[in-house]
């Protein structure tokens, strides 16, 4: 509730975006190219050579790990449920049955940590499906999950920036109908 009228407050399913799955492969694959660098194959950089490319079992764990912990942790970092609860306080707000402050905050740590779950599990989900069809199941597959997220979030915001010239593109028209004061012409 906001000033008698109810409102509501987006807050996203996956928060963090694409950020978990490059910081997930970036930690992967930095010992990776050391170890290829070497290119003795002995060793702890064998191991990780052998163990940690692209489509081992080892390598979709820790990835798959990576991944969901990027998002909490990017999540927690870019949204402060204290900061939210106050401005929504000193403008009046509030959620119907929860008090304003401090269980305000509780309440928004509760939900966005449940959206984050779900979040980090579609990440997850849509980084790990591309390497399975490519190296275990030999489809040729020739987009990562970093490139398939970019292009439906640029998809998704290039039809946002669409819908909202389209909207400035009514009012504009109501505007000229209407005749309001102070606007010569």
């Amino acid at each position: 509730m906001f000033g008698g009228e109810s409102s509501h407050i987006p807050l996203k399913l996956n928060t963090s975006g694409v950020i978990p799955v490059i910081f997930a492969t970036s930690l992967l694959l930095t010992p990776v190219s050391i170890a290829g660098i070497n290119n003795s194959g002995e060793g702890a950089l064998g191991f990780i050579a052998a163990h940690l490319g692209r489509g081992q079992p080892l390598f979709l764990i820790l990835f798959a790990v990576l991944i969901i912990f990027f998002a909490f942790f990017y999540t927690a970092i870019v949204f402060n449920p204290e900061e939210t609860a106050d401005n929504l306080k000193r403008n009046g707000g509030f959620i119907p049955g929860i008090r304003p402050g401090k269980n305000t905050a509780d309440y928004f740590d509760y939900v966005l940590s449940r959206l984050t779950v779900v979040g980090a599990a579609y990440l997850t989900a849509v980084a790990l499906l591309p390497e399975l069809l490519n190296t275990q199941f030999s489809v040729p597959f020739y987009f990562g999950g970093t490139s398939l997220l970019i292009v439906v979030v640029v998809a998704m915001d290039t039809v946002a920036q669409i819908q909202s010239h389209l909207l400035a593109h009514q009012y504009e028209g109501l505007i000229r109908k209407s005749r309001l004061k102070g606007r010569r012409g």
